[in-house]
Formats: C-alpha cells, sequence, structure tokens
C-alpha cells in the first residue's frame, strides 16, 4: 500500500494547483498508474496536473518541503516503466501544451512538454516547415516524455534522435527553481551543456516544462517496399542505397516475413505489398525537397541493388496512400506481435555492420534455453536498432519461454554486450532495466551517473528508482 501523503502537503497542493488541477478519484489514479500496454501495474495516491511552468515549479519545490517524491508523466506511452508511478504522486504535464513562438526563419519552435508529438508535426507543418521525429505512438506520447527518454522513431537516420533536434529547454529543478534554457542558437560554446543532461534523464534530474526544437525545409517522399534474401543482404543494400543518395535516406527498416504475416491476419484491411517467399523485406524512405528527385534516386539505388543480387523484387509506391500501407504494415507489428503468443520484447542496438552475425549468434543462444522459440526481429536497420522479440506461439506443443524468461532475457542482453551494442537503443531504462544497465555498463559510469542524481536531486524525489539507483 501506498503511504498517506502528509495533510498539510495535500492542502497546499489542492491550494495550489487549483480545482482542474488534481484529483484523488480512484479510476484516475488507476489509469495513471497503469501503462498504455497493461502489463504490469503501478499505485499513485495523487495526481497532480499544473497548467503553468509556476505552478509546476511552485509544486516541486513543495514537493521537497515535505519529502514527497513524484513521478513525471506525459502520454503514459512508455515502455520500460520509467512513467508510471509506484508511490508517488504522478504529474501529469497534459495541461501544458501551448506553443510559444515559431520562427520559421531560425527555424525553430518553442513547445510546452504536454504537447504530443503530432501537434508538433503539425505545428512545424502550418509554418512550412518539418519537424521530423515520427514514430507509432505520436498521437499519444508527449514531447516532455519524448525528450525524457531520447526517442528515436523511423528518420533517426537522417535527422538523429531527440536529444539532436532540441536547441533549449526549460526545467524544473528538484529544488524548485526554474533553469530557464529555451533559446534558439545553434552555437552557444558557454560551458556545460545541460540541455543534453536532462534529454534521456527519464524524469530523474528534472521536469521537464517546455523545449526549443530545430525545423527543416519541407520534403518529398519517395517509398519502397523491397525483397531480400538475408539480413547480410540488407546491410549490403543500406551501403548502396546510402552511396546513391547520400543522406537524403530518411529511413531504412527491416521486417521479416513472418511479421507481415501476423499483422495481415491480425489488422483487418492489411494485405502483403509484395507476396514473396524471402525470410527478409525493407522499408526505405528517401526524402527531396521535390517528388521526382526522391523517386529518382531511389529508382537508380534499387537498379544497381538488383543487378547486384541483394534487391529480388521491389514496389515503389505509386501515391501517398499506398506509401501509407506500406507503412501501416510496419507500424502494426508491435500491437499484432500481441496476438501471436507468449513475447520477451527488447529494444537493442549493435553496431549496423555487427547486425546479421548478431541475429545469428543470439538465436542460436536464446534456442538453448527456449527450444520452441520464434523471433520477430524489426526495427530501424539503418541507425542498428533492432526490435528484437523472442516469442512463442501460443500453441506450442512444449511451451518453455515463460518458464525461462529471466535466463532468454539476459542471454538477449549478454549477446548484445558481447557485439559492442547497447540493451536500451530508444525506450529508455526505467525500472525494467536499470538493474541489468547497471551490471554491464562500466563501474566507472554508474558511479558518475549517482553522482550526478546526488547532486542535483539529494533527496531521491524525482522519479527515484528510475535509470540509477542511489
Amino acid at each position: 500500500m501506498t503511504a498517506p501523503l502528509p495533510p498539510a502537503f495535500l492542502a497546499a497542493a489542492k491550494d495550489l494547483l487549483g480545482p482542474k488541477g488534481w484529483s484523488d478519484d480512484p479510476e484516475k489514479l488507476t489509469a495513471a498508474a497503469t501503462p498504455w500496454r497493461g502489463t504490469f501495474q503501478g499505485e499513485t495516491p495523487f495526481l497532480a496536473r499544473p497548467a503553468s511552468t509556476a505552478e509546476a515549479a511552485a509544486l516541486v519545490k513543495l514537493c521537497a518541503a515535505h519529502r514527497v517524491a513524484m513521478t513525471p508523466q506525459g502520454g503514459n506511452t512508455g515502455l520500460v516503466d520509467g512513467g508510471t508511478p509506484h508511490g508517488e504522486i504522478c504529474v501529469s504535464m497534459t495541461r501544458m501544451t501551448a506553443v510559444r513562438e515559431v520562427d520559421p526563419f531560425n527555424n525553430s519552435m518553442t513547445i510546452e512538454a504536454g504537447a504530443t508529438l503530432v501537434s508538433a508535426q503539425e505545428t512545424a507543418d502550418a509554418a512550412s516547415r518539418l519537424f521530423p521525429l515520427s514514430l507509432g505512438s505520436q498521437g499519444t506520447a508527449t514531447l516532455g516524455g519524448l525528450i525524457s527518454t531520447n526517442a528515436g522513431g523511423v528518420a533517426v537516420l537522417r535527422y538523429g534522435m531527440m536529444r539532436d533536434l532540441i536547441l533549449g529547454l526549460e526545467v524544473v529543478l528538484p529544488s524548485g527553481e526554474v533553469w530557464d534554457g529555451l533559446s534558439g542558437l545553434r552555437k552557444n560554446n558557454t560551458g556545460y551543456d545541460l540541455k543534453h543532461l536532462f534529454a534521456g534523464a527519464e524524469g530523474t534530474l528534472g521536469l521537464i516544462t517546455a523545449a526549443t526544437f530545430k525545423l527543416f525545409p519541407k520534403v518529398q517522399r519517395a517509398t519502397a517496399w523491397v525483397i531480400v534474401a538475408s539480413p547480410g543482404d540488407v546491410v549490403k543494400l543500406l551501403a548502396l542505397v546510402r552511396d546513391h543518395a547520400g543522406d537524403s535516406v530518411t529511413s531504412f527498416e527491416i521486417i521479416p516475413a513472418n511479421a507481415v504475416a501476423m499483422v495481415v491476419a491480425d489488422i483487418p484491411g492489411t494485405r502483403d505489398p509484395l507476396p514473396a517467399n524471402a525470410e527478409w523485406r525493407v522499408l526505405i524512405e528517401i526524402s527531396q525537397p521535390r517528388a521526382e528527385q526522391a523517386e529518382a534516386l531511389l529508382t537508380a539505388a534499387l537498379e544497381a541493388g538488383a543487378e547486384a543480387g541483394l534487391v529480388q523484387d521491389a514496389a515503389i509506391a505509386a501515391s501517398e496512400t499506398q506509401a501509407k500501407a506500406f507503412w501501416l504494415i510496419r507500424e502494426s507489428i508491435p500491437l499484432s506481435k500481441r496476438a501471436y503468443g507468449a513475447a520477451l520484447n527488447q529494444d537493442i542496438s549493435v553496431p549496423i555492420s555487427r547486425i546479421p552475425a548478431f541475429i545469428d549468434a543470439c538465436n542460436a543462444a536464446v534456442r538453448a534455453h527456449a527450444p520452441s522459440a520464434d523471433f520477430v526481429i524489426f526495427g530501424h536497420v539503418g541507425d542498428g536498432n533492432l526490435h528484437y522479440s523472442v516469442v512463442e506461439p501460443a500453441g506450442a506443443a512444449v511451451p518453455t519461454l515463460k518458464a525461462h524468461a529471466e535466463i532468454v532475457t539476459r542471454t538477449v542482453f549478454d549477446t548484445v554486450t558481447a557485439f559492442g551494442g547497447s540493451i536500451s537503443a530508444e525506450h529508455g531504462v526505467g525500472r525494467l532495466k536499470r538493474d541489468e544497465l547497471a551490471r554491464l555498463r562500466p563501474p566507472a559510469a554508474t558511479q558518475a551517473m549517482r553522482a550526478i542524481k546526488t547532486a542535483l536531486d539529494p533527496l531521491n524525489i524525482m522519479n527515484p528508482g528510475r535509470v540509477v539507483s542511489v
């Protein structure tokens, strides 16, 4: 059971936030403590919803005075138990959604942390600019949460991670002080670059309230669905396409044939874009100022790939509707996989050149513990990020995956580490990967992270127990 909050804190918090800014309704508390996948359940005694930076700062100062721990939360779409409260109060940022400034000549915009990713994309589009971050949960995921986890998505290959898109931040520190680091500057060499400290910290060092982001010129895209024989050919094709199209390659996604079949069986209205017996597919997107430029580059690259024996077949989307149909297959994999049977899902990265060998080695190591296991391996091969899922059909004759979940997970992590990779590529660390990360990373890194956490949050009230234990 969650410990009761100090009555003085509750009275002061309710007075500060006003009737629209807090709730202790059991249904709302349960919703705040239940992540979207519903794979685990947290709890919280109080839901706070500040409407401004001033309210957020006053709330944090109040928490510090009463030693009340908090869990910042955005759209509650996290996957590593980082934004689910476990006894802490939940600080939802969803009332802070204002667009503070759009500067098309500086190619920047400043938006509050509770705004959704899709609203940021629409804001940029209205100014004839592009905000390139794109991922499946963009209608719900908030900017503050995406910064806190240093989100990736499908366009990292060209535009980088969320950290690369930030020009400045506004953050409430654990003391309740506000660091106003909002800036449209691209060159500002004045000491420690604090914005990068908070990006990826998962709310453990402060409460992000607003951000200034980079914008880019709008582009036109050409999209292709490609049949490829093996992961080795996928990696070679990536190099070839980049040789032809350079940094205009926006996305390069690897998709296994079994995932396509899984989605088609699960999602009404979907179909295999290009049925084939080969085991792998690649979804490629190239962007240029004009559509004909993008399509010409993509066509030339695919022709070269076919001549090199890397492309077995390919279809270039003839319309935006067809391109969206290609992407629907890719984006539906995480949800459709839930209907497949038991699954252990990992978000990992390895050097691109080592992806084929990693897949072979990791699959073999996992099957040594769970012989009935199958695999759904997909993701952003262009930046080395794989969503590596060990699955077991619901009708497996001798189910072994659930019974060996712990050793299978550790086997995957150890293999990733042996290949020079990371056990958390774009989803964060949270509580789920905290201890494994401490086991695998150099002790000096853990000590440095603890020192930073202790220096900024000596009372350990900011999302305690996530990322690093203190």
